[in-house]
C-alpha cells in the first residue's frame, strides 16, 4: 500500500490563499515593464506557470492535490459558471465554422489513443516485458484499458473500463498515476504551444484565419459595449453565471439519476455521469444566453470574471501532479510517455498535412486527454471566447469514451499476449 503523509499545508483556505497568491504574483509580472520578467514572458506562457507552480508545491509536500477539496469544488461550481460567463458573448455561427478541422483533430487524436495503448505496449515488451506482462486481474493491459477511458472520454468511461475489465485495486491506483502525470505534462507542453501558437502556426503553414477571424470578432464586440462595470453589472452577471450552475447541478441531480435506473446501458454514453449533465446544461444554457440581452454584460466585464474562475481551476488541475510520482513505477510510466507520444505524433502529423492552426491539434488532443474540466482551459489560452470549442469538443469525448476505449483495451490484450 502506498503511504500517505501529511502536507505542509493542510488547511483548504489557507491553500486557496497560496493559489490565488501563485496567481496574482504570475499576472503581476507578466504585465511587468521590467525587462527581465518581459524577457522571461517570451518564453514561459503565464498561463503555463500558474499550471506548474502549484504543481511544484504539491510535489514538494507543501500541498496535496489528493486530500484538498478544492479542485471537486472548483470543477463544480466555478468551472460551469465560468463556462456560462464565457460563453454568453459567442457568435454561434462564426465558431460552426470551425467543426470541419476541430472535428478532424478531434477524432485524429481519438484514434491516437486507440493505437498507442497497444504500439506502447509492442515496443516496451520487446525490451522489458515484465512492465507489460502479468496474469488475471494483475495484467497491466487490463489497468491501461482505464486510462483509455479517461484519455478518450473522462473519470465515468474510466470508471466503465474498471467495471468492464476488472484490473486489481492495486493495479489501478499504478494506472491512475500514470493517467494523471503524462496527462499534464502533455498539457503544460500544450499551454507552453498555445504561447507560441503563431511561431507553430507558420511551422505547419497553418491557415489561421478562421480561428483569426472569430477571435477578431468578438474582440471587436468586446470593445463595441465595453464600459466601467458598476457593483450592479457585476452582482448580476454573477447572478446568471452562478444561477445557471444551480440549474445545472439541478438538472443533473434529477436526469443522471433518473437514466442510471431506468436506462443503465446508457452508462457507455456517459449519460448517468452528473458531472456530464452539469457541464453539457451549463454550457447550452451560456448559449441560449448568447441570444438575449445577457450578451450585452460582457461590456461590463463577464468573460473577464469567467476567466479568473477558470485560472483557478487551472490552478487546482496543477496541485494534483506531482511529478515525483514517476519514480514510484518508472515501466508504467515509460508505457504512458509512448502512449501519449503515438497521440501527439499522429495529431502532428495530420495537422501538417491539413495545415491545421495549432488551436485545433492542441483543442483536439486536450478534449480528449483532459475532457470538460481542462479542454476549454486549453482553449482559452488561444482566446477567451474559444472555450466552448473546447467544451463541445470534450462531450463529444464523453459520447465516444467507452467504445473507445473498449476497443483499445481488447486491441491492448492482443497486444500483451
Amino acid at each position: 500500500m502506498e503511504e500517505t503523509t501529511t502536507p505542509l499545508l493542510t488547511n483548504d483556505a489557507v491553500v486557496l490563499g497560496l493559489l490565488v497568491m501563485i496567481l496574482g504574483f504570475v499576472f503581476f509580472t507578466s504585465h511587468s515593464e521590467k525587462s527581465g520578467w518581459q524577457k522571461f514572458y517570451t518564453y514561459v506562457p503565464a498561463l503555463l506557470l500558474c499550471y506548474f507552480i502549484p504543481s511544484v508545491f504539491n510535489s514538494l509536500g507543501v500541498i496535496d492535490g489528493e486530500q484538498s477539496n478544492l479542485y471537486f469544488v472548483a470543477s463544480r461550481y466555478l468551472l460551469p459558471t465560468s463556462l456560462v460567463l464565457l460563453t454568453l458573448s459567442i457568435d454561434l455561427k462564426e465558431i460552426w465554422k470551425l467543426r470541419h478541422k476541430a472535428g478532424l483533430m478531434f477524432i485524429t487524436g481519438t484514434v491516437g489513443i486507440i493505437i498507442g495503448g497497444p504500439l506502447a505496449i509492442l515496443i516496451v515488451s520487446t525490451f522489458a516485458p515484465d512492465v507489460v506482462g502479468g496474469q488475471g486481474p494483475e495484467a497491466v493491459w487490463r489497468g491501461l484499458s482505464t486510462i483509455a477511458g479517461s484519455w478518450i472520454g473522462g473519470g465515468a468511461n474510466q470508471a466503465a473500463m474498471f467495471e468492464v475489465f476488472q484490473p486489481s485495486g492495486e493495479l489501478f491506483s499504478a494506472t491512475i498515476a500514470v493517467d494523471v502525470i503524462v496527462a499534464n505534462i502533455w498539457m503544460a507542453f500544450l499551454l507552453y504551444g498555445a504561447g507560441i501558437s503563431s511561431r507553430v502556426d507558420r511551422y505547419f503553414k497553418a491557415d489561421a484565419s478562421a480561428v483569426d477571424r472569430l477571435k477578431e470578432k468578438i474582440e471587436n464586440y468586446h470593445l463595441s459595449i465595453a464600459k466601467i462595470p458598476t457593483l450592479t453589472d457585476i452582482m448580476i452577471i454573477l447572478a446568471f453565471g452562478f444561477g445557471a450552475t444551480a440549474i445545472g447541478h439541478f438538472g443533473a441531480d434529477l436526469i443522471a439519476p433518473f437514466i442510471e435506473n431506468h436506462a443503465p446501458g446508457l452508462a457507455k454514453f456517459s449519460l448517468t455521469s452528473g458531472f456530464f449533465w452539469l457541464i453539457v446544461i451549463a454550457t447550452t444554457l451560456g448559449i441560449i444566453l448568447s441570444f438575449t440581452k445577457a450578451r450585452k454584460l460582457e461590456g461590463a466585464g463577464a468573460s473577464k470574471l469567467g476567466s479568473a474562475m477558470l485560472y483557478i481551476l487551472v490552478a487546482t488541475i496543477g496541485m494534483k501532479m506531482n511529478v515525483l510520482a514517476i519514480f514510484d513505477n518508472p515501466g508504467l510510466f515509460m508505457v504512458g510517455l509512448i502512449w501519449m507520444l503515438v497521440h501527439v505524433t499522429l495529431l502532428l502529423v495530420v495537422g501538417r498535412l491539413i495545415k491545421a492552426p495549432f488551436f485545433f491539434v492542441a483543442v483536439g488532443s486536450q478534449a480528449n486527454v483532459g475532457g470538460a474540466a481542462s479542454a476549454p482551459v486549453v482553449a482559452s489560452a488561444f482566446h477567451p471566447s474559444l472555450a466552448p470549442v473546447g467544451v463541445l469538443l470534450a462531450v463529444l469525448g464523453y459520447a465516444l469514451g467507452t467504445y473507445g476505449a473498449y476497443i483499445c483495451g481488447l486491441l491492448m490484450q492482443a497486444a500483451a499476449q
